[in-house]
């Protein structure tokens, strides 16, 4: 099926019409819903682990099949440790994320914001960045003792980093021709940074936030092996002991879980706040 498109091209003496002629796109066939398309690798990898489990190529010992693990979910929620393990988590990751969240916001404002401020503060950010949060379990043993504390402190360590760094480099990305703009219209310093700083950082933001929430719960899985008494990293403990894999797995499961239900809510907040920003969202 073809199509033709009639331009008119003006001359020296008079118009001339010319007609493109081009062919349509043919109507496209039936689709697999992007829903089914995203799942397919997760159910994929699940059925291969049923298999090999059930013909024996995996055996227990090295990693238990996921009906076990189904099982010790159903049995681990009714008798309440499961539900109880991820309230506790989950209050550390919480607690954690909103000291690291409130931190990286007030140290990348200041950085991004004023020169000052990017002078004593992004080079010593770059400096701590380079060592290894994870490498400062000892010390903060030596600091805060074993209880709660320095478990949310590595969490609130481990999403401080990512969100400063996207928060920063969203607010120096703002187009230096909008700032000039604003300002020829009048805007002052606070307006400046409301309507034309802020928003052009916000995409960069909510990438960091996307970092910083996995980061939290993969911070989570180090800090509870610090002499935890409850939250999934106690139940993990316990089942390396028996040598439970069954447990064990499930405890990595909901924390893969808990990762992406953050993830999705992210998703979902960025599609409200950026209607604004036409994205290109790849071919079909």
């Amino acid at each position: 099926m073809t199509a033709s498109l009639d331009v008119v091209v003006p001359t020296e003496h008079a118009p001339t019409r010319v007609t493109i002629r081009g062919t349509a796109k043919k109507g496209r066939g039936l689709s697999v819903p992007r829903s089914v398309r995203r799942a397919a690798g997760p159910v994929g990898l699940v059925l291969l682990w049923f298999l090999t489990s059930a013909t024996g190529l995996l055996p227990e010992s090295v990693l238990a099949s996921p009906v076990d693990v189904l099982q010790q979910a159903v049995e681990l929620t009714r008798n309440g440790e499961l539900p109880s393990a991820i309230a506790a988590s989950g209050r550390r990751a919480a607690i954690g994320f909103l000291i690291g969240a409130s931190v990286a916001l007030t140290l990348s404002l200041l950085a991004g914001l004023f020169r000052l401020g990017e002078d004593v503060i992004d080079s010593s950010m770059g400096m701590f960045r380079a060592i290894p949060w994870v490498g400062l379990i000892p010390l903060f043993i030596v600091w805060f003792g074993i209880e709660e504390t320095p478990k949310i402190a590595l969490v609130a360590l481990g999403v401080t980093y990512p969100l400063y760094f996207n928060i920063y480099g969203g607010i120096r990305s703002t187009d230096a021709q909008l700032v000039e703009a604003a300002r020829m219209m009048g805007l002052g310093r606070l307006g400046l940074i409301k309507y034309v700083i802020l928003p052009s950082a916000l995409p960069g933001a909510l990438v960091g936030l996307r970092y910083a929430l996995s980061t939290a719960w993969l911070a989570l899985v180090f800090a509870e092996q610090i002499n935890a008494d409850a939250g999934l990293g106690y139940l993990m403990s316990n089942a390396q002991q028996y040598f439970r894999t069954d447990v064990i797995v499930l405890c990595l499961v909901v924390y893969a879980l808990l990762g992406l239900a953050c993830d999705f809510a992210v998703r979902i907040l960025s599609r409200r706040l950026l209607t604004w920003r036409a994205n290109f969202e790849g071919e079909a």
